[in-house]
């Protein structure tokens, strides 16, 4: 049991790698965009406005490294900071029109690489099931993982 949870950390691990920089080339090669800033662009797209700390929590990257990030891309003009109304030390943070333009340019070259590296991979019907083991996996963590102290940036 212990050698066939090493081999399936070892295939997770590099396969999240694999696909990281495979969808990173194609955004920098396509939009000179990088991935990080497409997915924290994308984790605030999701909200109608977002603080850091929700986006830590999503990305499972630190604050600092979170902060960094949204530093970067906001003085590039894809976010924008306000102050939040209910925490007077934190701020609101959305996607600009530009932001908005950028994912809809970088999402659809997102998905054209990932459907060129997995698409023929397995049937539809597999990948729902991989899809639900993963969210499973994935919902079982917190319960035994410190996200917040073990990953950066």
């Amino acid at each position: 049991m212990s050698s066939d949870l090493l081999s399936v950390f070892d295939d997770v691990v590099r396969l999240e790698i694999e696909l990281w920089n495979a969808v990173e080339r194609r955004l920098r090669n396509d939009h000179d965009l990088e991935l990080s800033w497409f997915e924290v662009t994308r984790a605030v797209a999701g909200r109608e406005a977002a603080t850091v700390s929700e986006i830590t929590r999503e990305l499972i990257i630190t604050v600092g490294g979170a902060s960094k990030l949204v530093d970067r891309i906001e003085a590039a003009g894809y976010l924008a900071r306000r102050p939040n109304p209910a925490d007077g030390r934190s701020s609101l943070i959305h996607v600009t029109d530009a932001g908005q333009r950028m994912l809809r340019r970088a999402e659809s070259t997102v998905v054209d690489e990932l459907q060129s590296i997995l698409g023929t991979v397995l049937p539809a019907k597999e990948w729902r099931q991989f899809a639900d083991s993963l969210s499973a996996i994935r919902t079982a963590l917190p319960h035994h993982v410190d996200t917040e102290s073990d990953r950066t940036a």
